[in-house]
Parts: structure tokens; sequence; C-alpha cells
């Protein structure tokens, strides 16, 4: 294995950006190549990644002409170049766009007539219909329609109202008063106040409008998986939120993760991603309905999270799965994590605070006690003075963040 075999892209320069430079520093001791608009937080102030800024990439009439500049520049025989977004629009302008950048990349995406049936909540609940899967019950709103939404409502308060892709370029740079990216609402009179300070702003997306499945944070579930070129589930790994984040902005992200296995999950993902056809990374959200004893799917997106360094907590790396897949043509049978750890993104005394379930208390504390807590910012051999400073106050931050902001769901 030769370092000089392929270089890394990564699309992006929030947690899950940094996340995927530390798994590759952590297999291959190699800098990637980190293409971004501008540095955020995570990614400030680390020697681990060569840097290309470049203005306006992440949209429609950059992005092309300069990640093909890029491709072509460090393109050399017996060198495969091996692209990771970090988001849903540098995945989709991947997907949408992949015809031009035709033998230059290793890896593949899905298809833009695939992506047409997930990329937003209201086609990926067609398509689980198709598959038989469960999910909530749903309104999808027209913009149009957002006042008078609720008149067709055949469920209950409270309600759980989204964009129909909260991390769609158009919602992502849209302004308006109390935006979120995900709205909680107990009554008609929250969210005629929330869509009437919406529709000041241009955004002209969908609304998807949903019945509250009960439970807390820890009712949720999500699993990170990574498919070949041809289809086929190589590496999966379930992970169980303990809490999520509640400031307005990451509002439905999650904070912390224990890594778990079933079996019975693991086989229907995998059978729903082989029967479609997916390649490349996934990440499913999902909850589970304590009433039905079923697990309502919210979401598929078409690459890692934010949060998915939980994978490497449980001692995988999708990373180095994708890289042995495409670069050195390795065909293993599907790797299906059944291992139990923790990923956090805040500090244990937000843990101690806000997860309150007895039995899953006691297991944080078990997991710390163990040494078995990884955190993905924190990199013993990616710390200066400057990034622990910085990360330090981002990371301390949550303390503030979930005072000001928590409520119960």
């Amino acid at each position: 294995m030769n370092s000089n075999d392929f270089l890394p892209i990564i699309l992006g320069s929030d947690e899950n950006a940094y996340g995927n430079v530390r798994l590759i520093h952590e297999a291959y001791q190699m800098k990637p190549l980190l293409l971004c608009t501008r540095l955020l937080i995570p990614t400030m102030n680390s020697k681990l990644f060569d840097l290309v800024q470049i203005d306006r990439f992440d949209s429609e009439d950059v992005f092309p002409g300069a990640l093909l500049s890029i491709l072509e520049k460090h393109s050399a025989p017996n060198r495969k170049l091996v692209v990771i977004p970090c988001s849903d629009y540098y995945a989709g302008m991947l997907s949408r766009h992949y015809d031009k950048f035709k033998g230059l990349i290793a890896n593949h995406f899905i298809s833009e007539a695939l992506l047409d049936t997930l990329d937003t909540k209201d086609k990926f609940y067609k398509l689980c219909k198709k598959h038989g899967l469960d999910y909530p019950k749903t309104i999808v709103s027209e913009p149009h329609e957002r006042e008078s939404a609720l008149d067709q409502m055949e469920f209950q308060f409270p309600i759980v109202v989204k964009p129909e892709n909260s991390n769609a370029y158009d919602y992502l740079h849209c302004h308006f008063e109390g935006k979120k990216k995900v709205f909680f609402f107990n009554t008609k009179q929250e969210y005629m106040t929330m869509v009437k300070s919406m529709n000041t702003s241009d955004y002209k997306g969908k609304l998807i409008i949903q019945e509250f499945i009960p439970g807390d944070d820890s009712s949720m579930r999500v699993i990170n998986s990574f498919s070949d070129d041809n289809g086929k589930v190589k590496m999966m790994c379930l992970g169980q939120p303990v809490l999520e984040e509640y400031a307005p902005k990451t509002l439905g992200n999650y904070a912390a993760i224990i890594s778990r296995s079933d079996r019975a999950i693991y086989e229907k993902i995998k059978g729903f991603l082989e029967e479609i056809g997916y390649v490349g990374f996934s990440n499913i959200d999902m909850k589970y309905d304590s009433r039905t004893g079923k697990y309502m799917l919210f979401e598929i997106n078409p690459r890692l999270g934010r949060s998915s360094f939980f994978v490497r907590a449980a001692g995988l790396n999708m990373i180095a799965a994708l890289i042995d897949n495409v670069v050195y043509g390795k065909n293993t049978e599907c790797v299906y994590s059944d291992k139990t750890a923790l990923w956090t993104n805040v500090p244990k005394i937000v843990l101690r605070k806000y997860v309150t379930d007895p039995v899953l208390s006691a297991e944080i504390e078990q997991l710390y006690k163990q040494k078995k807590v990884l955190k993905s910012l924190w990199y013993n051999k990616d710390f200066n003075l400057k990034r622990m400073l910085r990360i330090s106050r981002y990371h301390y931050g949550h303390i503030n963040n979930y005072r000001r902001y928590y409520f119960k769901k």
C-alpha cells in the first residue's frame, strides 16, 4: 500500500469533513486535499490537510468547473482521485455533474435519477412505501399551501415541521426570524407564527409536517453504510443517539451516539439499499415507535453524516472501506458493527445533565471508565495551542447552548 496510489479530496469544512480527514490520517498518515468556500471552526488551525479555498464553491454555477480544474491538476498516471462530499449539496452536485468528471474520479455516486427519488423527504417516503418501509404520518405542503396545510391534518399535536431538505443550499442560505433546522409545535398558532415569518424569506421549498413519534432523543436510530459500485453493501454501523443538539441552527443534529448492533435492522436496510441500486455512503435516520414496535424512517442522506465518527468509535473506518474497494479492488463480505462505544460532540457534564434515562446514564459512565469514548475534533496528533483553544471554546460552548435552548420533547 502506497500513499501515492491515491489522493483523497474532501468537500467541506465542518465536523464531518474533519472526521473524514482524521480517518484518512489514522489509516494512511497522509494529507488529503480539502476544498471549501471557507474554513469552519472544526477544521481551523489543523495541519492534517492541504487547503484550497474557492469562492462560491458550493454554488451550482461554480462547482463543476472548479472541481474539474482541481481534478485535472492533480490527475496522474497510477494515482486515483477519491472525492468525498461532506454535505447534501456537494453530494447532489457530484451526482448531477458526474459525467463531466468521468475518468478522473475513482469512486462513484448515486445516479441523478436515483437521487431524484430520495433527495427530499416527500420523495423518500414514496420510496419507503414502495419498498415496504415504515415512515411517520406526513403532510407535504407546497409553498402556497403553508397557511392552510393543517386543514388536512389527520393526526394530533404535537407536530414536527421541517423543510423538505434542511441541508439543501436554498434553505441553508435563506433568512427569516425564528429559523431552525427542525420545528416542534404544540399548537396551530405556533405553527402559523413560524409560517408567516418563513413567508417573508426567499425559501420556495416544500414543508414536511409530521406527527411527533413519542419518545426522547434516545428513541432515535441512525445507520451509516458504504455500498460498492455494484450496489452491494460492504459496511454498516447502527447507532443509538442519546442526545441531540438544541441550538436553532443545529437542532436535531446528534450530539452523542452509542454504537449498537441489531441484525434485523441491518438486514432490512441492507436489502432496501441493494434493491434500489444504491452506491457510495448513506446515512439513514429513523425513530423507534413504542406504540407499534416499528422503526419509522425519516430521511436518507447521500453521504456520511456530521456525527458519523460514531462508526470509528465502534472500531470501523468507512473511509478505509471506500479506499480498499475503489483503489485496491478489495471485494469483501459486508462488515456489520457489533461493538458498543460512545461518540460525543459535547462535554461529559452536558451528558450527565441532559441524558435522563438512568440505564443510559449508567452505561455512559461505564463507557467513560472503559475509555470507550471518542470525540471527532479532539485528536492528539493534531494539537497546537491555537487549535486547542479554539476547539475548547467550541466544545464547552455547548454548555451554554443547552442551558439556553434545551426543551423536553
